[in-house]
């Protein structure tokens, strides 16, 4: 019988997982799996038991949000394994599985990682760590971490945006520099991401037609601080387009990219909080890990 290492983050969104754990399971063991579940308890737990169990396992099936997936992505890649991964999104926003087409109610996410197969998907290396959709820094930043769990539990995307409104009044543009090795580009922004991924933070959507989750690409973009209320209206009006040929907005891809600030800022990785050096290297790492989708090419 094939072997299947579940790990479920019982806290993760409105703790959907935990209501329906014993369908969950019941797919696994009707598609013959023997399945084997962990609870993780604390940050760090899924990469924990993920690194030291992998190799034992046929397949790796986590349930929680992109935090947790991100945690279990990590276990995999430490581990030097290249086991198949199933996610069953369970989170607040939910991006990567907005991006990879994955159902988001968990039984029919456990019923497609039964009939489903795995693809090839990118990975980022941000220094020493990964992540596997986004990498981002300034507006916003912060609140995908700093918003308490009981709070984005009891109203969900509204915690990101009743925060983000918040703290625009408290961001300020840093001043960075990026080098793809095939362009250099200066200035000061109030957000910056790297991404491989469609939707950010569930509210951003990136054109589906110039992102690609596994052609050794990543997407880069930046957003210039206004100069006045006409560039704002301007900006939200080319992103609502997907429009990136903006005075606000820069907008590329690259496999890699090297950002210098003039002194260290806080940054997040899938929704964590992560800390950066005055310079960091980000690289996509073609085809890293196989995520089991139900057919559709994201």
């Amino acid at each position: 019988m094939k072997k299947l290492l579940f790990v479920m983050n019982p806290c993760a969104g409105m703790k959907k997982g935990n209501k329906s754990l014993a369908e969950i399971l019941s797919v696994f063991n009707r598609g013959g799996w023997d399945v084997t579940v962990y609870i993780t308890a604390c940050g760090g737990d899924a990469t924990k038991v993920v690194r030291q169990r992998a190799a034992d396992f046929d397949l790796v099936v986590c349930a929680g949000g992109d935090g947790t997936f991100n945690e279990t992505v990590t276990g995999v890649l430490r581990a030097g394994v290249d086991v198949p991964l199933g996610y069953i999104p369970c989170g607040t926003t939910n991006d990567l599985a907005a991006s990879a087409h994955l159902p988001l109610n968990p039984v029919e996410a456990a019923r497609n990682i039964v009939d489903g197969q795995p693809q090839r998907f990118d990975v980022g290396r941000f220094g020493e760590q990964y992540f596997t959709y986004i990498a981002s820094f300034g507006a916003f930043t912060r609140v995908s971490y700093a918003t308490p769990q009981v709070t984005k539990n009891a109203i969900g995307h509204a915690a990101y945006v009743l925060s983000g409104i918040h703290e625009l009044s408290q961001i300020r543009a840093e001043p960075v520099v990026v080098d793809t090795e095939k362009q250099v580009i200066q200035g000061s922004f109030l957000f910056g991401a790297v991404s491989n991924s469609t939707s950010v933070g569930g509210v951003l959507s990136l054109d589906p037609q110039q992102v690609n989750l596994h052609d050794g690409l990543f997407e880069l973009l930046l957003v210039r601080a206004p100069k006045d209320a006409a560039e704002v209206t301007d900006c939200i009006r080319h992103l609502q387009r997907q429009d990136y040929n903006c005075q606000m907005l820069t907008f590329l891809s690259a496999p890699k990219f090297r950002i210098s600030c003039q002194k260290p800022f806080d940054w997040t990785l899938d929704g964590e909080r992560a800390e950066a050096g005055r310079t960091v290297e980000i690289a996509n790492l073609p085809g890293a890990i196989q995520i089991v989708t139900g057919g559709i090419q994201p």
